[in-house]
Protein backbone atom coordinates (compact mmCIF):
# COMPACT_ATOMS: atom_id res chain seq x y z
CA UNK A 1 0.00 0.00 0.00
CA UNK A 2 2.80 2.42 0.95
CA UNK A 3 4.65 1.78 -2.31
CA UNK A 4 1.55 2.63 -4.37
CA UNK A 5 1.07 5.94 -2.50
CA UNK A 6 4.71 6.89 -3.11
CA UNK A 7 4.47 6.12 -6.82
CA UNK A 8 1.30 8.23 -7.05
CA UNK A 9 3.09 11.14 -5.40
CA UNK A 10 6.01 10.80 -7.82
CA UNK A 11 3.74 10.83 -10.88
CA UNK A 12 1.88 13.88 -9.49
CA UNK A 13 5.20 15.71 -9.04
CA UNK A 14 6.31 14.77 -12.54
CA UNK A 15 3.07 16.03 -14.10
CA UNK A 16 3.32 19.28 -12.09
CA UNK A 17 6.91 19.75 -13.27
CA UNK A 18 5.83 19.10 -16.88
CA UNK A 19 3.11 21.75 -16.56
CA UNK A 20 5.63 24.23 -15.16
CA UNK A 21 8.15 23.54 -17.93
CA UNK A 22 5.43 23.83 -20.61
CA UNK A 23 4.37 27.19 -19.12
CA UNK A 24 7.98 28.39 -19.21
CA UNK A 25 8.46 27.33 -22.81
CA UNK A 26 5.18 28.97 -23.88
CA UNK A 27 6.15 32.20 -22.11
CA UNK A 28 9.49 32.10 -23.92
CA UNK A 29 7.68 31.72 -27.23
CA UNK A 30 5.47 34.71 -26.41
CA UNK A 31 8.54 36.81 -25.60
CA UNK A 32 10.18 35.84 -28.90
CA UNK A 33 7.06 36.71 -30.86
CA UNK A 34 6.75 40.10 -29.16
CA UNK A 35 10.16 41.19 -30.43
CA UNK A 36 8.97 40.95 -34.06
CA UNK A 37 6.21 42.43 -36.19
CA UNK A 38 4.31 40.44 -38.77
CA UNK A 39 5.20 42.13 -42.05
CA UNK A 40 1.89 41.47 -43.81
CA UNK A 41 3.90 40.40 -46.89
CA UNK A 42 3.02 36.84 -47.87
CA UNK A 43 5.91 34.42 -47.46
CA UNK A 44 8.35 37.07 -46.22
CA UNK A 45 8.21 36.34 -42.48
CA UNK A 46 9.10 32.69 -43.12
CA UNK A 47 12.52 33.65 -44.51
CA UNK A 48 13.45 36.21 -41.84
CA UNK A 49 12.88 34.59 -38.48
CA UNK A 50 9.15 35.22 -38.14
CA UNK A 51 8.88 38.92 -38.99
CA UNK A 52 10.54 42.32 -38.87
CA UNK A 53 12.42 43.23 -35.65
CA UNK A 54 10.41 45.84 -33.76
CA UNK A 55 11.68 49.44 -33.79
CA UNK A 56 14.19 48.62 -36.53
CA UNK A 57 15.08 50.64 -39.64
CA UNK A 58 15.03 48.65 -42.89
CA UNK A 59 16.40 49.79 -46.25
CA UNK A 60 14.44 48.50 -49.26
CA UNK A 61 16.76 48.67 -52.29
CA UNK A 62 15.60 48.19 -55.86
CA UNK A 63 15.73 49.61 -59.36
CA UNK A 64 12.79 51.28 -61.10
CA UNK A 65 9.82 48.88 -61.42
CA UNK A 66 11.09 46.46 -58.76
CA UNK A 67 8.03 47.04 -56.52
CA UNK A 68 9.57 49.00 -53.64
CA UNK A 69 6.47 51.14 -53.05
CA UNK A 70 4.09 48.15 -53.17
CA UNK A 71 6.34 46.11 -50.86
CA UNK A 72 6.58 48.97 -48.33
CA UNK A 73 2.88 49.85 -48.48
CA UNK A 74 1.99 46.19 -47.91
CA UNK A 75 4.10 46.36 -44.73
CA UNK A 76 1.97 49.33 -43.58
CA UNK A 77 -1.23 47.50 -44.54
CA UNK A 78 -0.14 44.59 -42.33
CA UNK A 79 -0.04 47.05 -39.43
CA UNK A 80 -3.39 48.66 -40.31
CA UNK A 81 -5.07 45.24 -40.33
CA UNK A 82 -3.57 44.64 -36.90
CA UNK A 83 -5.09 47.88 -35.53
CA UNK A 84 -1.85 49.89 -35.72
CA UNK A 85 -1.48 53.46 -36.97
CA UNK A 86 0.82 53.99 -39.93
CA UNK A 87 2.50 56.88 -41.78
CA UNK A 88 3.57 57.04 -45.43
CA UNK A 89 6.02 59.85 -46.29
CA UNK A 90 6.71 60.44 -49.97
CA UNK A 91 8.97 62.80 -51.91
CA UNK A 92 7.45 62.06 -55.30
CA UNK A 93 3.94 60.51 -55.26
CA UNK A 94 0.72 62.52 -55.31
CA UNK A 95 -1.91 61.28 -52.86
CA UNK A 96 -4.71 60.72 -55.39
CA UNK A 97 -2.42 58.80 -57.77
CA UNK A 98 -1.02 56.73 -54.91
CA UNK A 99 -4.48 55.83 -53.58
CA UNK A 100 -5.67 54.95 -57.08
CA UNK A 101 -2.71 52.62 -57.69
CA UNK A 102 -3.07 50.91 -54.32
CA UNK A 103 -6.83 50.48 -54.82
CA UNK A 104 -6.00 48.27 -57.83
CA UNK A 105 -4.53 45.81 -55.32
CA UNK A 106 -7.67 45.99 -53.20
CA UNK A 107 -6.10 48.33 -50.61
CA UNK A 108 -8.50 51.09 -49.59
CA UNK A 109 -6.08 53.42 -47.85
CA UNK A 110 -8.44 56.39 -48.11
CA UNK A 111 -10.83 54.51 -45.82
CA UNK A 112 -8.05 54.04 -43.24
CA UNK A 113 -7.15 57.72 -43.57
CA UNK A 114 -10.74 58.77 -42.84
CA UNK A 115 -10.61 56.62 -39.70
CA UNK A 116 -7.36 58.41 -38.69
CA UNK A 117 -5.42 55.15 -38.86
CA UNK A 118 -3.35 55.97 -41.95
CA UNK A 119 -1.49 59.22 -42.59
CA UNK A 120 -0.09 60.35 -45.93
CA UNK A 121 2.50 63.12 -46.03
CA UNK A 122 3.97 64.70 -49.15
CA UNK A 123 7.43 65.94 -48.24
CA UNK A 124 10.48 67.26 -50.02
CA UNK A 125 14.07 66.10 -49.43
CA UNK A 126 14.88 69.66 -48.30
CA UNK A 127 12.18 69.40 -45.63
CA UNK A 128 13.77 66.20 -44.32
CA UNK A 129 17.06 68.08 -44.12
CA UNK A 130 15.27 70.80 -42.12
CA UNK A 131 13.63 68.12 -39.97
CA UNK A 132 17.08 66.81 -39.03
CA UNK A 133 18.27 70.32 -38.18
CA UNK A 134 15.13 70.93 -36.07
CA UNK A 135 15.27 67.45 -34.53
CA UNK A 136 11.88 66.09 -35.62
CA UNK A 137 9.57 68.57 -37.33
CA UNK A 138 6.13 67.79 -38.78
CA UNK A 139 6.75 64.04 -39.16
CA UNK A 140 7.57 63.72 -35.46
CA UNK A 141 4.42 65.64 -34.53
CA UNK A 142 2.26 63.16 -36.48
CA UNK A 143 4.08 60.13 -35.06
CA UNK A 144 3.84 61.30 -31.45
CA UNK A 145 0.32 62.76 -31.59
CA UNK A 146 -1.28 59.71 -33.23
CA UNK A 147 0.99 57.03 -31.71
CA UNK A 148 2.16 55.76 -35.09
CA UNK A 149 4.01 52.41 -34.97
CA UNK A 150 5.00 51.90 -38.64
CA UNK A 151 6.59 54.46 -40.96
CA UNK A 152 7.61 54.32 -44.64
CA UNK A 153 9.77 56.97 -46.32
CA UNK A 154 9.57 56.60 -50.11
CA UNK A 155 12.18 57.26 -51.33
CA UNK A 156 15.34 58.30 -49.55
CA UNK A 157 17.34 58.55 -52.81
CA UNK A 158 16.75 62.27 -53.37
CA UNK A 159 17.62 63.02 -49.75
CA UNK A 160 21.03 61.32 -50.08
CA UNK A 161 21.81 63.45 -53.14
CA UNK A 162 21.48 66.69 -51.13
CA UNK A 163 24.91 66.14 -49.61
CA UNK A 164 28.18 66.71 -51.41
CA UNK A 165 30.55 64.25 -49.80
CA UNK A 166 30.43 60.90 -48.04
CA UNK A 167 31.11 62.38 -44.58
CA UNK A 168 28.10 64.71 -44.86
CA UNK A 169 25.93 61.84 -46.07
CA UNK A 170 27.11 59.66 -43.22
CA UNK A 171 26.37 62.34 -40.61
CA UNK A 172 22.94 63.08 -42.14
CA UNK A 173 22.06 59.36 -42.29
CA UNK A 174 23.14 58.92 -38.67
CA UNK A 175 21.02 61.90 -37.56
CA UNK A 176 18.00 60.71 -39.56
CA UNK A 177 18.23 57.18 -38.17
CA UNK A 178 18.68 58.51 -34.62
CA UNK A 179 15.46 60.54 -34.98
CA UNK A 180 13.53 57.57 -36.40
CA UNK A 181 14.77 55.31 -33.58
CA UNK A 182 13.75 57.95 -31.04
CA UNK A 183 10.18 57.64 -32.35
CA UNK A 184 10.26 53.91 -31.43
CA UNK A 185 8.63 52.94 -34.74
CA UNK A 186 9.38 50.15 -37.19
CA UNK A 187 10.32 51.78 -40.48
CA UNK A 188 11.01 51.01 -44.15
CA UNK A 189 13.10 53.44 -46.22
CA UNK A 190 13.14 52.83 -49.97
CA UNK A 191 16.21 53.49 -52.10
CA UNK A 192 16.16 53.50 -55.89
CA UNK A 193 19.32 51.75 -57.01
CA UNK A 194 20.30 48.58 -58.81
CA UNK A 195 20.85 46.01 -56.06
CA UNK A 196 24.02 44.86 -57.81
CA UNK A 197 25.54 48.34 -57.30
CA UNK A 198 24.92 48.46 -53.53
CA UNK A 199 27.76 49.82 -51.45
CA UNK A 200 28.57 52.56 -53.97
CA UNK A 201 27.66 56.23 -53.65
CA UNK A 202 25.29 57.53 -52.38
CA UNK A 203 23.91 54.52 -50.51
CA UNK A 204 26.85 53.22 -48.49
CA UNK A 205 26.23 55.44 -45.45
CA UNK A 206 22.54 54.52 -45.44
CA UNK A 207 23.38 50.83 -45.71
CA UNK A 208 25.85 51.09 -42.85
CA UNK A 209 23.32 52.71 -40.49
CA UNK A 210 20.29 50.51 -41.34
CA UNK A 211 19.33 47.45 -39.27
CA UNK A 212 18.13 45.52 -42.32
CA UNK A 213 18.77 45.61 -46.06
CA UNK A 214 16.25 43.98 -48.38
CA UNK A 215 17.13 43.81 -52.07
CA UNK A 216 14.42 43.66 -54.75
CA UNK A 217 15.59 42.47 -58.17
CA UNK A 218 13.68 42.93 -61.43
CA UNK A 219 15.86 40.96 -63.82
CA UNK A 220 15.52 40.41 -67.55
CA UNK A 221 15.40 36.67 -68.32
CA UNK A 222 15.14 36.99 -72.09
CA UNK A 223 13.93 39.51 -74.68
CA UNK A 224 10.30 39.19 -73.61
CA UNK A 225 10.36 38.50 -69.87
CA UNK A 226 11.57 39.92 -66.59
CA UNK A 227 11.48 38.06 -63.27
CA UNK A 228 11.30 39.30 -59.69
CA UNK A 229 13.55 38.18 -56.84
CA UNK A 230 14.15 39.16 -53.23
CA UNK A 231 17.22 38.84 -51.03
CA UNK A 232 17.63 39.68 -47.35
CA UNK A 233 21.16 41.00 -47.37
CA UNK A 234 21.23 41.70 -43.65
CA UNK A 235 18.85 41.75 -40.71
CA UNK A 236 20.45 42.35 -37.33
CA UNK A 237 19.75 39.75 -34.67
CA UNK A 238 18.08 37.44 -37.18
CA UNK A 239 19.00 34.05 -38.61
CA UNK A 240 17.53 34.98 -41.98
CA UNK A 241 17.64 33.14 -45.29
CA UNK A 242 20.84 33.66 -47.27
CA UNK A 243 19.19 32.64 -50.54
CA UNK A 244 17.70 34.69 -53.34
CA UNK A 245 13.93 34.04 -53.47
CA UNK A 246 11.45 34.26 -56.32
CA UNK A 247 8.69 36.83 -55.85
CA UNK A 248 5.56 37.88 -57.69
CA UNK A 249 3.24 40.87 -57.52
CA UNK A 250 -0.20 39.27 -57.53
CA UNK A 251 -3.67 40.83 -57.48
CA UNK A 252 -3.41 41.38 -53.72
CA UNK A 253 0.27 42.35 -53.50
CA UNK A 254 3.72 40.85 -53.04
CA UNK A 255 4.28 37.14 -52.56
CA UNK A 256 7.70 35.74 -51.58
CA UNK A 257 8.36 32.07 -52.31
CA UNK A 258 10.34 30.04 -49.80
CA UNK A 259 12.09 27.96 -52.42
CA UNK A 260 15.21 29.81 -53.53
CA UNK A 261 15.85 30.51 -57.19
CA UNK A 262 18.95 31.12 -59.19
CA UNK A 263 18.99 34.68 -60.42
Amino acid sequence: MTTKKKSKKKTTKKSTNKKKSSKKSSSKKKTTKSTRLKSGIKGFDEICGGGIPRKSVSLIVGDSGSGKTIFSTQFLLGGLKNGEKCLFVTFEEKKDVFYKNMKKLGWDLKNYEEKKKFFFLEYSPEKVKTMIEEGGGEIENIVMKHKVTRVVIDSITSFALLFDDELQKREAALSLFDIIRRWKVTSFLTLQEKPSSRGREPSSSLEFESDSIILLYFTRKDKKRRKRYLEVLKMRGTNHSKSIHSTKILKDGFRVYKTSSKK
